[in-house]
């Protein structure tokens, strides 16, 4: 049951929930005394947990035995703004300088609507608008996050917060010191909840009290007006969400404010009550070891955080306690165990505190000790939007890759491989999963929850005793579609330049590894050097584009953008239109996604290098691949040259086929020294849907009980058991009528199909298909630009 606000006192009150779940509180208590109890006696005790694969403790609470940590009786108000009623000190916000006007805002309905208009148009292509309230002077640390209810059936496209009003050094656009955490906004018409994190200021942190609150809102490019709704505006406390039971786990996300890189990554964490106690019966490896993160939620509450030991018949021996404070970074601890390598002994963590119900996290408790497996560390490595025919290693005429012709050059190289989907978020929802997108449900409200029925790798693998991370600077290959799922260690966040993201991605890595080492560990990068807004880092900025160049070429960009896109005016006829010479604005925008392209395999082969210097290379299965091909992420820059450029390349929504190969044709690549021969080159049409079964396969663990695609392993092995079989592509949304609506494409040696499934009565006429299937002749027609849907039906 959900928490209130007590009536009597106004304080925010679990009262609901303790009285629904007191019986079951009551009974996990008791468990827990006669476990104690019994292990006292001799009888039956808690279960013994070993940890010959590394064990993590936060998901075994089942095992465990809990003392203490109750849920506090009270806790602070929620805030919370309803607009069935006016609110008149919530404010439009007037951009600073002129560049536009306040949005209008009236009480419609039930709901505060804000409409958007040409005098909204604060950037050449969005509109742009904005409300505020005045709080007075709140302590920050006391709350968690914002919750925005709000609705809309136009083009929006974001939501986020503002903090304390300022004209004097404002942020941006709007007279705000610092901005926040954001959303997309679902635009189907439906009420929708949006969580936005208090935690995570982007522009930079402050000291002192919170004064405003401000929201953000816009649209997409080329909307002339649009009107957003918001029911209601609620401020929850940050312990609010920890007051659901007395210990779980959860993700957790630390880091100052102001880190360049973006935002940190998250750990998944084990959460408690000060004063309060879980324990595990352990049987201790050979060179035991705990790593784990301590964590507070505030400065002003810190923590005494406690593990101690407990052998049979022995009193508890302290082998960590420390008073912890900090509520922006974890604190890695590593901590000795070996003295009790061989013993079953009670391991428990204590968290002791002035308050109590202060909540205390513990990030990814781990024990591990010496390697016993031979089951490979696993780096799925995904090139977001990378495509072959930019990669020298695949041909290319340009030295774009050549750390990577090295590196295949141990392994195998599938020269005909394809992505699941013509985009990041369907793409990678089912390569994660060996299940196709219409499988899975398609886009519901533009996110894609990935059902609880179908596993992912990190789930299959951490069930299996890996280590697992998932580390992308795309939203779409995260917490959209819950990939979050199995996860220690997550990020799907942004990063100062997302030219640059493996670099940060790489430093994340290799923290997380420093803080916990043990083996083995899966990590799936999904980097976005290459995908879009070119922005190469030196040394390789320049390596194809002078500086001068390179100058122009933003300048004419910026004029591009700055024309209107309609359903008539796409980018070629805005550089028509502007003069520009679109061969030579091509070539430019092509070599800057080269410099980035050999910036990643910069990255890539440093990474390797490390992993040879430090022993695990042998002990690696490293898969580099991509979840879609260029013209998914920027522009086919090939057919972009031609003159004129074919008129479905960038007119896309119904006309390009997701098998074009600029869309959809990646590279594949898979290394495991001395296991998988090196040298190969496979031409078997391959899609990335077969990646997860590989995986299962090679590292040695069952399949789930339903999968789309097959092992590669027999192919690289030389091994009974592939089977040739058409490359499938689809990409589904549910749409207003309920119904899946989406293409499904097949590609079948020289043919491939595409057939449109409910097409969207509101595409302009100019951009429809002319027919639901087209047919292509892959041979003679690779770039898929002559449909022989009419001549061979």
């Amino acid at each position: 049951a959900p928490n209130k606000v007590d009536k009597k006192t106004g304080e925010f009150s679990p009262r609901r929930y303790n009285r629904a779940v007191g019986i079951g509180r009551k009974r996990l208590m008791a468990a827990g005394c006669l476990a104690l109890a019994a292990g006292c006696t001799g009888e039956r005790g808690p279960s013994v947990l070993t940890a010959d694969v590394p064990l993590h403790l936060e998901t075994r609470l089942e095992s465990a035995t809990v003392e203490g940590s109750e849920v506090p009786r009270s806790l602070p108000a929620p805030r919370e703004w309803s607009f069935d009623e006016p609110h008149a000190e919530w404010k439009p916000i007037t951009p600073i300088d002129g560049r536009g006007e306040a949005v209008e805002a009236r009480h419609v309905d039930g709901a505060l609507r804000l409409t958007l208009d040409s005098g909204n148009r604060i950037f050449a292509d969005r509109l742009l608008g904005g409300i505020y309230v005045e709080l007075g002077k709140w302590n920050r640390q006391d709350w968690g996050y914002v919750e925005v209810r709000a609705r809309t059936s136009d083009r929006m496209h974001r939501v986020g917060l503002e903090f304390n009003y300022t004209e004097e050094d404002p942020a941006n656009a709007f007279p705000f010191y610092t901005t926040g955490d954001r959303a997309f906004l679902v635009t189907d018409g439906t009420t929708q909840t949006y969580r936005l994190s208090l935690d995570r200021p982007t522009r930079r942190n402050w000291n002192g009290p919170w004064t405003h609150l401000g929201l953000w809102f816009n649209t997409q490019g080329g909307v002339e007006s649009a009107t957003l709704d918001i029911l209601s505006v609620r401020v929850v406390p940050k312990e609010a969400e920890f007051a659901v039971s007395p210990v779980g786990q959860l993700l957790e996300r630390r880091q100052p404010p102001d880190v360049e890189g973006g935002n940190a990554p998250q750990l998944r964490a084990l959460y408690m009550h000060a004063p309060g106690r879980v324990s595990f019966r352990v049987r201790m490896p050979e060179a035991a070891r705990l790593d784990v993160g301590l964590g507070v939620l505030r400065a002003d509450d810190p923590v005494t955080f406690r593990v101690s030991v407990t052998q049979s018949g022995g009193s508890a021996e302290t082998v960590l306690e420390e008073l912890y404070a900090d509520p922006w970074r974890w604190g890695d601890r590593s901590v000795d165990l070996s003295r009790y390598a061989g013993r079953t002994v009670d391991l428990a963590l204590d968290a002791d505190a002035q308050r109590d119900g202060t909540v205390a996290l513990w990030a990814v408790p781990t024990i591990s000790g010496i390697r016993r497996t031979e089951k490979p560390n696993v780096i799925f490595y995904v090139i977001d939007g990378g495509s072959p025919d930019y990669m020298s290693v695949y041909g290319y005429n340009r030295r774009t890759t050549p750390r990577l012709e090295r590196i295949a050059a141990e392994g195998a190289i599938f020269e005909t491989a394809y992505s699941n989907s013509g985009w990041t978020r369907p793409s990678t929802a089912s390569f994660l999963t060996s299940l196709q997108h219409s499988v899975l449900g398609g886009l519901r409200n533009g996110r894609n929850p990935v059902p609880d029925e179908a596993p992912t790798l990190a789930e299959l693998l951490h069930g299996a005793g890996y280590q697992t991370a998932l580390l992308t600077s795309n939203s779409n290959a995260g917490r959209m579609s819950r990939l979050d799922r199995g996860c220690d260690l997550f990020r799907d966040a942004g990063v100062a330049n997302f030219s640059a993201s493996s670099v940060w991605l790489h430093e994340n890595f290799w923290d997380w590894r420093e803080a916990y080492p043990a083996e083995p560990y899966v990590v799936h990068f999904q980097t976005t050097d290459v995908h879009n807004d070119h922005t190469p880092l030196v040394p390789f900025a320049g390596l194809y584009v002078s500086p001068e160049r390179r100058r122009i070429f933003e300048e004419q960009l910026e004029r591009v953008n700055d024309v209107p896109e309609t359903d008539e005016v796409g980018i070629r006829e805005a550089i028509d239109q502007l003069g520009i010479d679109p061969l030579e604005f091509w070539t430019t925008y092509r070599d800057l996604h080269d410099e980035t392209m050999a910036h990643q395999d910069h990255m890539l082969g440093r990474m390797v290098d490390r992993l040879k210097a430090l022993g695990e290379w042998e002990r690696t299965l490293l898969i580099v691949a991509a979840d879609h091909g260029v013209a998914a992420g920027a522009w086919d820059y090939r057919l972009m040259m031609r003159d004129p450029p074919p008129a479905h390349v960038y007119h896309d929504d119904t006309g390009t086929p997701m098998l074009r190969p600029g869309v959809s044709r990646i590279p594949l690549i898979v290394v495991w020294p001395e296991r998988i021969p090196a040298g190969l080159r496979i031409d078997e049409a391959v899609s990335m849907i077969d990646v997860l079964p590989t995986v299962l396969d090679l590292v040695g663990l069952p399949m789930p009980e339903v999968v789309m695609g097959q092992s590669l392993a027999p192919l690289m092995l030389g091994t009974p058991g592939w089977e040739p079989r058409p490359v499938i592509l689809d990409a589904f949304e549910v749409n207003d009528r309920g119904e899946l609506s989406g293409r499904i494409e097949v590609v079948d040696g020289r043919w491939g199909a595409s057939l449109l499934v409910n097409a969207d009565p509101d595409v302009p006429e100019s951009r429809r298909r002319p027919s639901p299937i087209l047919l292509f002749d892959l041979w003679n027609d690779p770039d898929c630009l002559d449909s022989l849907h009419d001549r061979r039906p």
